[in-house]
């Protein structure tokens, strides 16, 4: 059974269950009132660090503030429908991509604005927007409070601010997560990662409707990103503005380890497009499915980074506007 569209006045957790609750709106406020939720094991370890120095600046400028630390047994739903029932507007996620999709998920039907504060390796959805890496600089953009409204992906129910995949991919990070590393350890096992799935893992055949055209493509990757992403260049990986109102499906018709290297230098060297080894198409929503092998009722998917597994078909939508974010002015 397919999750309910969480924009649709529902609300998705931090795991891969959809559960509804009513759609809350409140009058904004002159001094919203700020719940920060902290990874503690996000990039180097220093959530602490910057809960302490959040608090410090917030009680310099007369802000209330309130601070959930995330570690095991702490429950993300329960503590984001408390604080929101408490008069929580803003919700500030103090982590890597993977913290602040859980935290896009948990406050989705509510009428809440996102901060985000880049505690991660990568933080795609900061750089992004804008949003500065130094964390008291990225605090201070929130005590700012200057908003966009920015389009946000769905997969089954599961919300996406950066991209989703299928493939390679969520192998890659199953297979990395096996080895916790941080700094240049976390580099070394990826690329050790990557050597051993291209090696072992073997191309599907999937159909591909898109804004009511089907293909049928046999690939070791699809993509699908929340707009456009540059191709191109030591810019590939970003993206020039997430309020396109597009999903980015990119298919991948490069296989074996060597090709996919091939691809890569194509694509820093801006020639991955005349190349044909990688397609790309918009659209607003796209279905993928494997209809060849009736084993395959699931797949692995990756979800800003986190792995989950769904139910086949494979819904994916654009939401347009539907997520308000803190930004720089």
């Amino acid at each position: 059974m397919q999750s309910a569209d969480p924009w649709a006045g529902g609300a998705v957790g931090s795991g891969c269950e959809a559960r509804r609750v009513p759609l809350r709106s409140r009058m904004p406020s002159a001094t919203p009132r700020v719940t920060v939720v902290m990874n503690a094991g996000s990039g180097d370890g220093s959530a602490e660090q910057a809960a302490e120095m959040f608090e410090r600046l917030f009680v310099e400028a007369g802000r209330q503030l309130s601070v959930v630390m995330l570690k095991p047994g702490v429950d993300l739903q329960q503590e984001l429908d408390s604080a929101i029932a408490n008069g929580a507007s803003v919700i500030v996620a103090g982590g890597g991509d993977g913290t602040v999709n859980s935290v896009a998920n948990a406050i989705a039907g509510h009428d809440v604005t996102l901060g985000v504060l880049p505690l991660g390796t990568l933080n795609h959805f900061a750089r992004d927007l804008g949003i500065p890496m130094d964390l008291e600089q990225a605090a201070r953009v929130i005590l700012a409070g200057h908003t966009v409204q920015v389009d946000a992906g769905w997969v089954n129910g599961r919300v996406f601010l950066n991209n989703s995949s299928v493939g390679l991919y969520p192998r890659i990070v199953q297979l990395r997560e096996r080895y916790r590393a941080r700094g240049i350890e976390k580099w070394i096992v990826a690329a050790w990662a990557t050597l051993r799935v291209t090696r072992q893992q073997k191309p599907l055949r999937m159909t591909i409707a898109a804004d009511g055209r089907e293909v049928v493509r046999t690939t070791p990757l699809i993509f699908i990103g929340n707009n456009e992403y540059r191709m191109a260049g030591f810019d590939a990986g970003s993206r020039e503005s997430v309020r396109g109102g597009n999903l980015a499906l990119y298919v991948v018709k490069a296989s074996g380890r060597w090709h996919l290297f091939q691809l890569v230098w194509r694509i820093l060297t801006a020639t991955a497009a005349e190349s044909g080894a990688l397609a790309m198409a918009t659209a607003t929503s796209a279905t993928i499915d494997v209809p060849f092998d009736d084993r395959i009722t699931q797949l692995a998917v990756a979800v800003d980074g986190e792995v989950t597994t769904l139910d086949l078909p494979l819904r994916y939508a654009i939401r347009p506007r539907a997520l308000r974010v803190i930004v720089p002015a």
